[in-house]
């Protein structure tokens, strides 16, 4: 799925009204009646006080529409306009005054005087939020953050229009009071890159796409800077398996890493290689590794060198891909063997964990990194990899110029893992908490290398892995929960991840009834 930006999805509307011979407020009255059907879909005529709060712009055009429907089909509403500004747009003075025609209890005016202790809401109401759109570009004034405030001490259930008022889509905010604390989000025709990010995302805890008929041709062909990948995003990335095939088609992975204390991350990524697919995985480890691989990991071979750490990084076999980094140390003769090891290698590269540490203290080596490898950094080795950064967007920018500078690609990893490759970003959209626990990274370092083992593009791999790492995740929380999940019950339902690719909707739907 594409996320449109701001500027697209004016360009979107406008052409969009163009093409389709549509007046001004047309395409308002289409939103606030796809909002409408959401809402009465779901309350069936319930007399629960709605309290929708519109602004004097288009979000607050689409909140009168709402009202409207709303009072037309009978619910208890009481509409409320927030009238801090003289700069109404034509759509809600438009809209403003239909709403008058349906009921005689007019919209309430509310002022930046405007005493709003005497507005009673109660825990059981619902707040509709249509104060502000896509177009805030600062802070509301201290009398709208109040309002904001009100709303959420009220504890009442609050649904935004589009996006929680206060919020923007490109940058960050500066103070969380002045943006609404929003139940849920009606986004229109596209999600918002900010419901992804960890700064912003906490200000809407669901989200839904409304599609209101934005030109279909238009949405098709134009380009966003950011993609979501779902289900039906990787689905078209999978390779069938010919019926005549032997270990050797699906490559061989060579896994580089472990010290001392440490041989428990070659364990997970290597298995996690085998189990996405690959033919063929060896690990090469210090020989303090080699007895536990050998008798945990039957299916794996086994390459040493040094007693503790790896001294030096030699071997006489033609991988398909190379994983580096897990548990690998950064001792000095660790660090001499690496820089060593990426002055032969031409194979573009998994790399996490400890190599990523050795990078980050020397910034030359990233010289040495074949174009496309795929860096694969918890926060902290982010930081180390970039500098730091002030917000969210500023992150992403640092490491779009760090992603097209070098030529590599850059997994953010996270609630919503992050691929960048140069200015694109392609967002994961599943997850849960379990994630965050031990050996979770180099599980996922073995999956990608696997996949590219199988001849999976670089970027197809890392997208591909992440969703299949995150889906096993999943499936794994139904018997394990977030608390009891660890590394190895992501790879003992790898399998069912790939499974579940082909599970039709009805399948799924059953399963869930069944469980």
């Amino acid at each position: 799925m594409k996320v449109f930006s701001k500027e697209q999805i004016y360009e979107g509307d406008k052409l969009t009204m163009e093409l389709q011979n549509l007046g001004p407020t047309d395409l308002m009255e289409r939103a606030g009646n796809q909002i409408f059907n959401w809402i009465h879909m779901r309350m069936q005529g319930a007399q629960v006080p709605i309290h929708v709060f519109c602004g004097i712009g288009n979000n607050g055009g689409d909140g009168l529409v709402l009202a409207r429907h709303l009072i037309t089909h009978g619910y208890n509403v009481i509409t409320y306009i927030v009238n801090c500004s003289d700069k109404r747009s034509k759509g809600f003075l438009s809209n403003y005054e239909r709403i008058k025609d349906v009921t005689k209890d007019w919209p309430l005016m509310l002022s930046c005087e405007t005493d709003y202790s005497d507005i009673v809401i109660e825990e059981r109401d619902i707040i509709v939020d249509a104060v502000f759109g896509i177009g805030a570009n600062r802070p509301p004034n201290d009398w709208v953050q109040g309002l904001f405030q009100m709303w959420r001490a009220s504890k009442a259930f609050t649904l935004s229009i589009d996006i929680p008022s206060g919020l923007y889509t490109d940058k960050a905010v500066e103070d969380e009071n002045a943006v609404v604390h929003a139940n849920y989000t009606l986004s229109f025709q596209s999600p918002k890159l900010v419901f992804f990010l960890p700064e912003t995302a906490k200000y809407s805890v669901q989200w839904e796409v409304l599609d209101i008929g934005i030109d279909s041709g238009y949405l098709m062909q134009t380009e966003t800077a950011v993609e979501l990948i779902s289900k039906f995003e990787v689905l078209p990335m999978y390779k069938p398996r010919d019926r005549f095939v032997h270990k050797g088609n699906f490559g061989h992975v060579l896994m580089i890493g472990g010290s001392y204390g440490k041989i428990g991350a070659v364990n997970l990524a290597s298995r996690a290689a085998l189990t996405s697919g690959a033919g063929l995985v060896t690990a090469f480890v210090p020989e303090c590794g080699y007895h536990s691989l050998q008798a945990a990991l039957p299916e794996i071979m086994v390459l040493t060198d040094g007693e503790k750490t790896i001294n030096s990084i030699d071997f006489d076999i033609s991988p398909n891909a190379i994983g580096i980094g897990v548990g690998l140390g950064t001792s000095e003769n660790t660090a001499k063997a690496f820089e060593k090891f990426l002055k032969q290698n031409k194979l573009p590269l998994v790399i996490d964990a400890d190599a990523l540490n050795l990078i980050s203290s020397k910034k030359s080596l990233l010289k040495l990194i074949p174009e496309q490898s795929i860096l694969t950094p918890h926060p902290k080795e982010l930081e180390r990899l970039i500098g730091s950064w002030t917000d969210d967007f500023d992150k992403l920018d640092k490491v779009k110029a760090f992603s097209k500078t070098h030529k590599l690609i850059v997994l953010i990893k996270g609630a919503n893992s992050i691929t960048v490759a140069g200015d694109k970003l392609y967002i994961n959209t599943t997850g849960n908490p379990g994630l965050a626990t031990a050996g979770s990274g180099d599980v996922l370092t073995g999956i990608i290398t696997g996949l590219i083992a199988q001849s999976y593009e670089p970027l197809t791999a890392t997208m591909f892995g992440v969703y299949l790492h995150v889906k096993s995740a999943d499936i794994s929380l139904e018997d394990f929960g977030y608390q009891s999940l660890i590394a190895s019950h992501i790879i003992e339902t790898l399998g069912e991840a790939y499974i579940d690719l082909f599970k039709q909707p009805e399948q799924e739907q059953q399963q869930d009834q069944d469980q």
